[in-house]
């Protein structure tokens, strides 16, 4: 995010490079800053003759090139604009000659998605080295929590980390989904409000009472009661809980209880941050800890790669979803 601040602050100052190859796993901050670029660089009269968008699979690097080498009219500046760029990755080394002489007046811009350039390839070392190459990273689970308390702070709203978690055993380490998300929430919450799970619920669908993230500390409570009754509105609503998803994420709960346990340092800092979650959460995980010694709980995670295969319709096809969880429970609490 820093060094997206700090492109984003280069073109303000007019530090602007003829080239930037926008790379990575990471679609979101790609589409920021190419968006940035689109709008910001030429004014609204400028645009007319000397902005061109282009689409990898419908250009060739020849074409692409050909735009760039373009003059603007009336205007300082031309700027190109190349989305879905990795269509072009079969011959994206071909814009190499280009990138050894760019035009100063042409501003070439790639959004090229979920891909990467070898680092070590000649194409990479001049893009960088004449205009600029980003990597747009995936961000570890761990990490998107913070991600989404900066971006609110960014529009003075603030949310709760249970609220915070919740998004993210939803929807994932998706930046683009989960900002989709929070545009939601702040159409709906005027600023300065601080999002809470009973938002998430009214707003977005999710609800606070039957999801994973409500499975997951029942069973670490050994609440069988609770456990059983969220599994059984998950039976009832299988394509909101998919038993994919919802073996997946138990499955990730117990391989931290298994780190936890590894852990020599019980400090809950020092916990938190060895198996992935925010310190607020530390609480449940100690309960949990309690509730499930080490042994039992290389045994539950056995159990659970077994019903991860039946989930998948491996030697289970007349097994149901909602047997499937009550048999994930009993293995868990027996």
């Amino acid at each position: 995010m820093d060094e997206v601040i700090k492109i984003v602050n280069d073109i303000k100052a007019g530090n602007i490079k003829p080239i930037y190859f926008l790379m990575g796993e990471e679609a979101y901050y790609i589409d920021k800053l190419s968006d940035y670029i689109e709008d910001t660089i030429l004014t609204e009269e400028e645009k007319g003759f000397n902005q061109t968008v282009l689409y990898g699979r419908d250009v060739t690097i020849e074409d692409i090139v050909s735009t760039a080498k373009r003059y603007p009219m009336m205007a300082d500046r031309q700027v190109v604009i190349v989305k879905e760029a990795q269509e072009l990755s079969r011959t994206i080394d071909k814009i190499e000659a280009y990138a050894e002489n760019p035009m100063p007046s042409t501003v070439l811009v790639f959004a090229y998605k979920y891909k990467t350039l070898d680092k070590r390839k000649k194409v990479t070392k001049t893009l960088a080295k004449n205009g600029l190459v980003f990597e747009s990273k995936k961000l570890y689970e761990n990490q998107v929590g913070d991600w989404i308390k900066r971006v609110l702070a960014g529009k003075k709203y603030a949310i709760e980390p249970k609220a915070a978690a919740m998004l993210v055993e939803f929807l994932g380490t998706d930046l683009s989904k989960i900002n989709n998300e929070l545009e939601k929430l702040k159409v709906v919450l005027p600023k300065g409000s601080t999002i809470t799970a009973h938002d998430i619920e009214e707003n977005i669908g999710f609800s606070k009472d039957f999801n994973v993230f409500e499975l997951r500390k029942a069973i670490g409570e050994r609440n069988q009661l609770k456990a059983y009754k969220i599994a059984e509105n998950f039976a009832q609503n299988p394509k909101d809980n998919p038993m994919v998803m919802t073996t997946g994420l138990v499955f990730g709960f117990f391989i931290q209880l298994l780190k936890y346990h590894g852990t020599k340092d019980k400090n809950p800092k020092v916990v938190a941050g060895v198996i992935g979650v925010n310190p607020f959460f530390m609480k449940e995980y100690d309960v949990a800890l309690k509730n499930y010694p080490m042994r039992k709980v290389s045994q539950i995670i056995a159990s659970l790669r077994e019903i991860d295969v039946k989930s998948k319709g491996v030697g289970a096809n007349a097994l149901s979803n909602g047997d499937l969880l009550k048999e994930m429970l009993y293995k868990i609490f027996n």
